[in-house]
C-alpha cells in the first residue's frame, strides 16, 4: 500500500526539482552546487520500540534525515522539523526527545533553522535536512563494471528488534552490540562526502539491503550480482538467527534502518577510495538482482520494511515469515 500511495501522488506532482523524485533526497541546482533537501517522518507507534529512550528517539529523528543527505554525497547544512504532540504526553518524555534532537544536531554539527508544533494523536517528528554538494550521488548512476560496496555491517538492527520483541535469552555483550544499531544508529556523513567524487551511485539502507539493491538495479537499468559469503554479517546476528531458527543471510538482507551506505564504484577507483567498506558484488548489463549462496546463483527476493501493512510496528517482508 505504501508504494501505491507514493505512485498516486507522483501522478499529480508534475512540477519537480532539477532532480526528479525517486532518490534519497531531492535537489535543485544553484550555480556550481546542488542544494539537497529531504524529509523523513518518525511516528512513535510504528518506529519506536519500547526499549528506546526519549533521547534516542530524538537523536534517531535527526539521523534518519541526515542519512538521506549523506547518501546523496552532500554535506548537511541545516535541519528543520515539525512536532505532532498528543495532549496526554508526558512532559519529561518530551524533554528527553528535545535533548536527543539537540544532541544529534551537535553531533552532526548541524544548525536547526525552523520548527513547528501542533496537536496529534501520536508523537510525530517530521524532519527536514538540507545539504550541499558539487556532485550528486543518485540511485540511477550505477554502471556495468562497477563494484557494489557497503559501509559497516548489516543485520544488527533487525536482530536487536527480534531480541527485544521475543525476549530472547542472549548474552549481555550480544544484546549491547545489537541494541547499539537498533537504538543508536549513526548516519555515514563523512563517508557520503568522500564518496561524492568517486562513486557512481549510492543509497542508504533504510528499508533493508535487499530493497535498496533492487532500487539501484531498477533505477540504473542494470543487473546486480551479490556474493552471500561477502556480506558483512556479525557473529551476534548469526547467533540470533540460530536461536530463532532463521537464516542469517535473509535477516541481514531484510534488516532496515541500518543507515549504512550502499554504493557502486568503478573497480579502477577502489584503491583510491578512502571509505572503509566491503565489496559484496558487481554491476553487470541486464536487469534484476541476484545472489550467489553456496555457489548457486538465484534471484534475490525483495525483503525489508513495508509501511502501512497490518500489525504492530509495520512489517518486515522476509522469506522466513
Amino acid at each position: 500500500m505504501e508504494r501505491e500511495i507514493i505512485e498516486l501522488f507522483r501522478r499529480h506532482l508534475k512540477l519537480q526539482g532539477d532532480l526528479p523524485l525517486g532518490d534519497d533526497a531531492g535537489a535543485i541546482k544553484f550555480g556550481d552546487e546542488w542544494l539537497v533537501a529531504t524529509n523523513d517522518m518518525l511516528v512513535r507507534r510504528t518506529d519506536v520500540p519500547d526499549v528506546m529512550t526519549p533521547e534516542q528517539v530524538g537523536f534517531k529523528a535527526v539521523t534518519m534525515n541526515v542519512s538521506d543527505v549523506a547518501a546523496m554525497g552532500a554535506r548537511p547544512v541545516g535541519f528543520l522539523f515539525s512536532l505532532g504532540v498528543p495532549q496526554d504526553i508526558d512532559m519529561d518524555y518530551l524533554e528527553g526527545v528535545a535533548k536527543g534532537i539537540g544532541n544529534a544536531l551537535e553531533f552532526y554539527n548541524l544548525p536547526v533553522l525552523s520548527a513547528d508544533t501542533n496537536e496529534a494523536d501520536d508523537l510525530i517528528i517530521d524532519g527536514i535536512a538540507l545539504g550541499r554538494t558539487e556532485r550528486l550521488l543518485t540511485r540511477s548512476g550505477a554502471r556495468p563494471g562497477d563494484l557494489v560496496c557497503i559501509t559497516g555491517d548489516i543485520g544488527r538492527a533487525l536482530a536487536g528488534l527480534l531480541v527485544w520483541k521475543h525476549g530472547l535469552d542472549v548474552s549481555k555483550k550480544t544484546k549491547e552490540t545489537l541494541y547499539e544499531k537498533l537504538l543508536e544508529p549513526m548516519a555515514r556523513v563523512s563517508e557520503g562526502i568522500e564518496l561524492s567524487g568517486l562513486a557512481n551511485a549510492a543509497i542508504d539502507v533504510s528499508d533493508g539491503l535487499s530493497k535498496e539493491l533492487h532500487l539501484l538495479a531498477r533505477m540504473s537499468g542494470v543487473r546486480i550480482e551479490v556474493e552471500a559469503q561477502k556480506l558483512p554479517i556479525r557473529d551476534e546476528v548469526r547467533a540470533v538467527a540460530q536461536v530463532m531458527g532463521l537464516n542469517s543471510i535473509e535477516m541481514a538482507l531484510a534488516s532496515g534502518e541500518e543507515f549504512e551506505l550502499v554504493f557502486t564504484i568503478p573497480e579502477s577507483l577502489l584503491d583510491e577510495c578512502p571509505v572503509r567498506c566491503t565489496v559484496i558484488g558487481r554491476v553487470l548489463k541486464g536487469a534484476g538482482v541476484y545472489i550467489t549462496i553456496n555457489e548457486k546463483r538465484q534471484e534475490m527476493p525483495v525483503l525489508g520494511w513495508e509501511h502501512l501493512n497490518k500489525g504492530v510496528k509495520g512489517t518486515y517482508r522476509t522469506m522466513f515469515r
